[in-house]
């Protein structure tokens, strides 16, 4: 994401959509009476003395909108904002929507809250850092997946030509090897390819990829798994690999924060879960990191409480639920705290 234009006089905080991660926060940041400017299509008005109005052509104008709704599917490339046209050159008050994808640049007027301009710099810092690809294999098939930050979104899938826990002969395998290597050439693998699984295979598929492409070679990464698929891509990330290869990505972070939270659940150390409990931890300044998954975040009494807990010095941080990490917090009520002293 880019910042093109603020202007704290009006809200206006005027942004370019770089990447498919841009999407999701934009879905994270938009609230119903937010407005939003941007360039779109609309028939243009047509006036005739028949009956029945003549439909105009499309034409490009940039309209205005009062936020209504706002529509994101995982991994899609665009997101709907839907909503009335409060300024533009026609239909002023008829309902509109604005389809934005990546290189679309928006306006965005609102009262921003801290932990909304905290995003957009965190995905403009995120914008710079190198993407990330991960293989995960065994000898019956093949996933590759790209990390984006608001989870792992699968590419591609391809299949031994025979199944079974053996290859029936070498040439089956090299033929295996050469349809991955074929997708890998296909996809943008970004700085850095991991590569997991279980066996032999993994490592089969290294020493392969050493000799037939140096270059894709040079950016791999191994770590072996118990799993394939993205079982293997979970248990990869659990295990902390991703501080190991790419540093401090956004699904990375969260997804050992949630099993930080698990983890001191198991073991009865400080900790809160569920609305009630958390509140009552915020209430008494006994939250050191606050975990709030995106799907709770636009509730008006989560919003205060995230404030009360930042008043505090306590952390917020917004967790994805298109990853298994959100998963598991959206299970104990979409929000829960690490605790700096037990509240009971």
């Amino acid at each position: 994401m880019r910042v093109l234009h603020r202007d704290p006089k009006t809200g206006e905080i005027k942004l370019r959509v770089e990447n498919p991660d841009d999407l999701w926060h934009l879905h994270n940041l938009l609230l119903p009476g937010d407005l939003v400017r941007a360039s779109t299509t609309r028939r243009e008005e047509v006036k005739s003395d028949k009956v029945r109005p003549e439909r105009g052509e499309k034409v490009r104008v940039t309209l205005t909108i009062r936020v209504e709704g706002v529509e994101f599917q995982a991994f899609s490339d665009r997101i709907r904002i839907t909503g009335v046209i409060v300024e533009g050159p026609q239909d002023l008050g008829r309902h509109h929507t604005l389809n934005i994808g990546v290189e679309d640049v928006l306006s965005i007027l609102k009262t921003w809250k801290p932990h909304e301009l905290r995003r957009i710099d965190e995905a403009v810092a995120a914008a710079q850092k190198p993407l990330v690809a991960f293989l995960a294999l065994d000898d019956e098939e093949a996933l590759t997946a790209q990390l984006r930050q608001y989870g792992v979104r699968e590419l591609a899938t391809v299949r031994a030509p025979s199944h079974g826990k053996m290859f029936p002969t070498g040439d089956a395998r090299t033929a295996f090897f050469e349809d991955i290597l074929t997708s890998l050439r296909a996809t943008d693998l970004g700085e850095a390819l991991v590569v997991v699984g279980p066996g032999f295979t993994r490592e089969a598929f290294v020493e392969f990829l050493k000799a037939r492409d140096p270059g894709l070679a040079a950016k791999v990464h191994v770590h072996g798994t118990a799993h394939p698929g993205m079982q293997g891509i979970q248990e990869a990330l659990k295990a902390g690999v991703g501080a190991k290869v790419f540093g401090d990505s956004r699904v990375g972070i969260e997804t050992r924060l949630v099993e930080k939270l698990l983890e001191a659940i198991a073991t009865d150390r400080p900790v809160a879960y569920g609305p009630a409990e958390v509140q009552e931890a915020a209430d008494s300044g006994a939250i050191e990191t606050l975990l709030v998954s995106d799907a709770v975040v636009r509730d008006p009494g989560i919003e205060e409480m995230m404030r009360t807990v930042e008043s505090a010095r306590g952390t917020v941080v917004l967790v994805s639920r298109h990853h298994e990490a959100g998963q598991k917090l959206e299970a104990l009520g979409g929000i829960a705290a690490l605790l700096r002293f037990a509240i009971r």
